[in-house]
C-alpha cells in the first residue's frame, strides 16, 4: 500500500519569512497553486486515495481540499492537533532573518533544525489555535516527533495494511514521520527539509515494511 505525504503549499507567513507554528495562517496564491500541482502529480501516479489525515490548521486543510478537488474524490478525512506543525514558542510571528541576526547562526540553526532544542517559551499564545487536550508554549522537534509518531502508530499504521493513505501536513510533522520511517538519526534529521507543496510517496509490503520511497521534486 501507499503512504503519500504532502507538505502544505506556501502560506502567507512562509511568504513573509515568519515563524508560523500553531498560528492559523492561510495559503498564499502561490501556495494554492502548489497544492493544485501536488494534486495533479498524485493523479498522474494513478493511486487510489482511500483515507486522508491532516492537522487542525487551515493551511494544511486548504491544501488537502485543493488536492482532493484535483483528484475528484471525497474520502474520509481525519483532522487532529497531533499532526499540527511544531510550536515555535516565542519565535512565532517573528521574521526569520531578524531572528538569525539576534541569535547568531549557530543558535538560530538549533532553534530551527535540531532535534532536541526548544525555542524560548511564549507568554502569549493568543494567536495559536487552542485544543482541549494540548496547548504547548514551545516544542522541540523531539516533542513534535513524540505526538506525531504516537498518532501514526495508534491511528494510521494499521490502515496501511489495506488502504492507501494521504497525509497533508507540515514541514516538521513530515520530518518526524520521515525520521521514523527512514530510521534517521537525531543528528542527520537536522539536514532533512520538506519543501512547500512537495509530494513524497512510501510503498509498504504486507508486513508494513517500507519497500520503496519516491521524492517528487517541484
Amino acid at each position: 500500500m501507499k503512504l503519500i505525504l504532502v507538505r502544505h503549499g506556501e502560506s502567507l507567513w512562509n511568504l513573509e519569512n515568519r515563524f508560523t507554528g500553531w498560528v492559523d495562517v492561510s495559503l498564499s496564491d502561490k501556495g494554492r497553486e502548489e497544492a493544485k500541482e501536488a494534486g495533479k502529480l498524485i493523479k498522474s501516479l494513478g493511486v487510489n486515495v482511500d483515507v486522508c489525515y491532516t492537522s487542525i490548521l487551515k493551511r494544511a486543510n486548504e491544501t488537502l481540499n485543493i488536492i482532493l478537488k484535483e483528484l475528484n474524490i471525497n474520502p474520509p478525512i481525519y483532522k487532529t492537533y497531533m499532526l499540527n506543525e511544531r510550536h515555535y514558542g516565542a519565535l512565532q510571528g517573528l521574521n526569520k532573518d531578524e531572528c538569525k541576526k539576534e541569535f547568531g547562526d549557530e543558535l538560530f540553526f538549533k532553534y530551527r533544525r535540531s532535534f532536541k532544542t526548544r525555542p524560548p517559551k511564549t507568554n502569549d499564545n493568543s494567536l495559536s489555535v487552542k485544543t482541549e487536550d494540548y496547548n504547548p508554549d514551545t516544542e522541540s522537534l523531539e516533542d513534535t516527533y513524540k505526538r506525531v509518531i504516537k498518532y501514526f502508530n495508534d491511528n494510521i499504521k494499521e490502515n496501511l495494511k489495506t488502504k492507501n493513505i494521504l497525509i497533508a501536513a507540515h514541514g516538521n510533522t513530515l520530518r518526524s514521520l520521515i525520521k521514523y520511517l527512514d530510521n534517521i538519526s537525531d543528528e542527520d534529521i537536522e539536514h532533512v527539509e520538506v519543501k512547500t507543496g512537495q509530494v513524497i510517496v512510501y510503498t509498504f509490503d504486507d508486513m508494513l515494511n517500507v519497500v520503496d520511497k519516491k521524492i517528487y521534486e517541484k
